[in-house]
């Protein structure tokens, strides 16, 4: 009877753990997945620069995916203006992507199905910051003479 129990208790063991493992398989592949951040962002991945981002404004919500010791990526809103492509943070101090981002700026974004490599650096010129800032009201159809809210960061997307 006490082997039965062991084994029995082996295998309700095995069972959590393989569960906990798919579990984590399916957090680190597939999401982000609303606001449960994932992992490694999948999709068809393209080298080549890219030169005018203005698509970006077709897509909904983008992936960004920065280094955090493991992959890391988030969903947020992206926007193009004049063919650049910015990214946009509410209350942005602090969260875990944007802290890695500002570490290493090399990350990957995927707009769609495709998934390029770029950098991503932190918008501070006010100028810049207020054409994200239109560029976000236009894509999300707010009205243009909403001010940038307070704590709202941008960062800007360019190909590597």
């Amino acid at each position: 009877m006490e082997h039965y129990v062991r084994g029995a208790a082996l295998g309700v063991t095995l069972g959590i753990l393989l569960a906990a493992v798919l579990v984590w398989a399916g957090y680190f592949f597939y999401c982000p997945c609303a606001v449960v951040p994932g992992g490694w962002l999948l999709g068809e991945e393209y080298h080549e620069p890219v030169g005018d981002w203005s698509s970006a404004n077709d897509a909904g919500l983008c992936q960004v995916q920065v280094s955090a010791g493991l992959p890391h990526s988030v969903n947020v809103n992206c926007m193009a203006s004049r063919k650049k492509l910015f990214l946009s943070c509410s209350n942005c101090m602090g969260k875990r992507w944007s802290s890695a981002a500002l570490a290493d700026p090399r990350g990957r974004i995927r707009i769609g199905d495709a998934v390029y490599p770029v950098t991503v650096n932190r918008v501070e010129d006010p100028a810049t910051l207020d054409e994200a800032w239109i560029a976000r009201s236009t894509k999300l159809g707010r009205p243009l003479e909403i001010p940038r809210a307070v704590g709202w960061w941008s960062f800007q997307v360019r190909s590597r």
